[in-house]
């Protein structure tokens, strides 16, 4: 699968999500800066989730239908054209990192997928209904991964 490059001026790729994006800070959104889009592409969809969660896989964040000629999201917004669902935490749209106080470093893994039609997700979809929606159709795709502690 071609690669979408994606990238936040908040955190460098593996690198500590500051204070400011968790839900214990201001809980905002991380900017995001993509590019490599191909040609084809009917809309994006970007995914955060801890796979790091003591639950199973949680998710951040999601949000389908993008503008496939964005370049990106500043903080605090929605992406352009998207439509954000209900997260892990039953809220629309971002909830930042709160992972159990004392618990080694959890992975904030951000996705963002090219896809040529909607994705057919459930009324409330988790991260498990994302992958099996679009990573076996997916055009491309691009990953940038935070990580943080309490």
């Amino acid at each position: 699968m071609a690669g979408i490059e994606l990238r936040s001026s908040a955190f460098s790729d593996h690198d500590l999500i500051p204070r400011k994006y968790a839900r214990d800070g201001q809980n905002v959104s991380p900017a995001l800066r993509w590019s490599h889009v191909p040609a084809g592409t009917a809309e994006l969809l970007l995914l955060c989730e801890d796979p790091d969660a003591p639950s199973g896989t949680f998710t951040h964040w999601l949000v389908t239908g993008i503008d496939p000629a964005a370049g990106g999201v500043d903080e605090g917004r929605t992406p352009p054209g998207g439509r954000p669902w209900s997260n892990g935490f039953g809220n629309r749209g971002w909830d930042g990192p709160q992972p159990p106080v004392g618990d080694d470093p959890h992975r904030y893994v951000f996705r963002l997928y090219a896809l040529a039609e909607p994705p057919r997700l459930p009324a409330e979809p988790g991260a498990e209904d994302v992958h099996r929606a679009v990573d076996d159709t997916a055009l491309a795709s691009g990953t940038t991964v935070g990580v943080y502690q309490r």
